[in-house]
């Protein structure tokens, strides 16, 4: 069976390096089997991968993609705690979408978080969510990702 980061490889994708935070927080907590990551921003080599809100400025296409280089940091994160993504179970993700008011398909950017984490853990990475529309978020980021992951054996 393929590893994590194998299944990355094969997406042609990889754990990027951990994003430094914007404020006072660390990437990730390791608390007893589990680790909790920060929000993490669609950062790719330092910019931001799509800003401003969907339904104005960011298509759904756009916020999708966000969404999974959400994830990808956020794997980075839980790597830097953990020093491996073997064993990792995904067990949570909140994904938060800057929205204008009258967007309701926060459920459809958030599967691009979700989508690559069962990708790359298969039944280990399926997992509860929530999907949430709001008004801004950090640096005018379009997707913000939260997870939750627990340290098996």
């Amino acid at each position: 069976m393929a590893s994590p980061e194998e299944r990355l490889a094969e997406l042609g994708l990889s754990v990027p390096e951990v994003v430094p935070p914007v404020a006072a927080y660390v990437p990730a907590v390791r608390s007893g089997a589990h680790v909790f990551t920060a929000g993490q921003i669609p950062m790719r080599e330092g910019a931001l991968v799509a800003t401003g809100k969907v339904g104005d400025t960011a298509t759904p296409e756009q916020a999708t993609e966000a969404a999974q280089q959400c994830a990808l940091n956020a794997l980075a994160a839980i790597r830097s705690v953990t020093g491996t993504l073997e064993g990792i179970r995904i067990v949570k993700v909140v994904v938060f979408v800057a929205s204008t008011p009258d967007f309701t398909g926060q459920p459809a950017v958030a599967n691009g978080a979700s989508e690559l984490l069962g990708q790359v853990f298969g039944d280990l990475g399926v997992h509860a969510r929530s999907a949430v529309g709001v008004a801004a978020l950090p640096l005018d980021a379009t997707v913000e990702v939260e997870v939750v992951a627990e340290v098996l054996g």
